[in-house]
């Protein structure tokens, strides 16, 4: 009867492609919504992953992410490195910025000072330029964090300003080594573009010394934004943390735990969640309308022939397992090709620089909603097959 079933739902191949997109649009949607949200925590938090040596970040108690932040006393470092179980303490100050590129147009950059001894923090500069060039005065790194355009520099020096009004239609060039940029009425000499991690928000990176960005950035009496600290050899980051917080009042929380807490920051905050859950919605309402309305529609063109099978004594059980089979047999091609399209525009909206990020539970949120869709349409069309009263339906009523 299964068989039976499935001859049935190809036989009409309308219907049958119906059913098919509506599965394949509520799986692709679903798994490119929760891939994308995944794609931009993970951006979210790139400061922590660029950190992977910190066990232990403390900050201000009021502090719950990295994209909101306020600065510490410098007292801190010291009282962090005086705790018992840690090995190494570094310190790490964020700011912002207003640079002026040559030709005269400007654009703010998220400074990230970093210690001058150990230059913990800075990513690999690419074409293998070692990060001592940052001990320079006014020596900076940059990167595009994310975003695009937004590191160029004016190709020919007759276009660059003061020389004359500001030329912010010359043709540019991205900024490279020996190029300078006006940061807060301070020169500073680019000497490498690093290959940092993609920011969310997007925004241009500019990497120094903290004894740069002290001359760099404006007065300020608090500087110290982080204390990043390691564990010392068989000591728990956990307990480490929980020690920290006791000893100095601050705040401690463990690489993982401070992810998590980033992540719950944005899922409060962030515009972009409401926007997945639009998306979310949409997928979810198209998966129930379209597949549910046509497999509805497609058992009540069939009722006469359900209507012999459960004349020739077919139980209920039966006719229920054809529902369901014809449910599956969608559902299951439906979710590969959802899967499969979500992978391939994925792959374009990486290379187009997008937080699109498939991780091991994306695609299995996917096949899950399209099971519940699946499962939802065929309880609802299963309903005038149970009611069935073979007679009637032969006598046309």
């Amino acid at each position: 009867m299964i068989y039976v079933a499935l001859r049935m739902l190809l036989g009409d191949r309308a219907k049958y492609v119906g059913l098919i997109f509506g599965i394949t649009f509520t799986s692709f949607l679903v798994t490119f919504a929760a891939s994308y949200f995944a794609g931009f925590m993970t951006r979210g938090f790139a400061l922590i992953t660029e950190n992977g040596r910190a066990d232990v970040w403390v900050m201000d108690p009021a502090v719950n992410s990295v994209e909101q932040t306020t600065n510490m006393p410098w007292w801190a470092l010291d009282r962090v490195r005086s705790v018992a179980g840690v090995r190494s303490a570094e310190p790490l100050a964020l700011g912002t910025a207003e640079a002026r590129f040559a030709n005269g147009r400007f654009q703010p950059f998220q400074v990230i000072g970093v210690d001058d001894a150990t230059l913990a923090g800075v990513p690999a500069i690419r074409d293998g330029t070692p990060l001592s060039v940052l001990r320079a005065p006014d020596a900076v790194v940059v990167d595009p964090g994310g975003a695009s355009g937004k590191l160029e520099t004016p190709v020919h020096a007759r276009d660059q300003w003061p020389h004359g009004t500001p030329r912010l239609d010359a043709p540019t060039r991205e900024l490279a080594p020996g190029d300078e940029l006006l940061v807060n009425d301070h020169r500073a000499f680019v000497v490498g573009r690093s290959a940092g991690l993609p920011r969310y928000p997007p925004r241009p990176l500019l990497y120094t010394t903290l004894g740069n960005a002290s001359r760099i950035l404006l007065p300020e009496r608090r500087r110290l934004t982080f204390v990043l600290a390691t564990a010392a050899p068989g000591v728990d980051p956990h307990a480490l943390a929980a020690r920290i917080e006791a000893r100095t009042g601050l705040r401690a929380r463990t690489a993982a735990d401070f992810k998590a807490d980033t992540v719950h920051w944005f899922l409060v905050n962030s515009e972009d969640v409401g926007d997945i859950a639009a998306m979310l919605t949409m997928a979810m309402s198209v998966g129930f309308g379209v597949t549910g309305v046509m497999l509805y529609m497609f058992t009540q063109e069939n009722l006469r022939q359900y209507a012999v099978i459960s004349a020739m004594g077919a139980p209920p059980r039966m006719l229920l397992a054809m529902i369901f089979a014809q449910a599956g047999l969608c559902g299951l091609l439906g979710t590969g090709l959802g899967l499969g399209l979500c992978g391939l525009v994925g792959e374009a909206a990486v290379a187009a620089g997008y937080p699109f990020r498939m991780m091991w539970y994306t695609p299995l949120m996917g096949c899950a909603m399209v099971l519940l869709v699946s499962v939802v349409a065929a309880a609802l069309s299963a309903r005038p097959v149970l009611r069935l009263q073979p007679e009637l339906v032969f006598a046309g009523r």
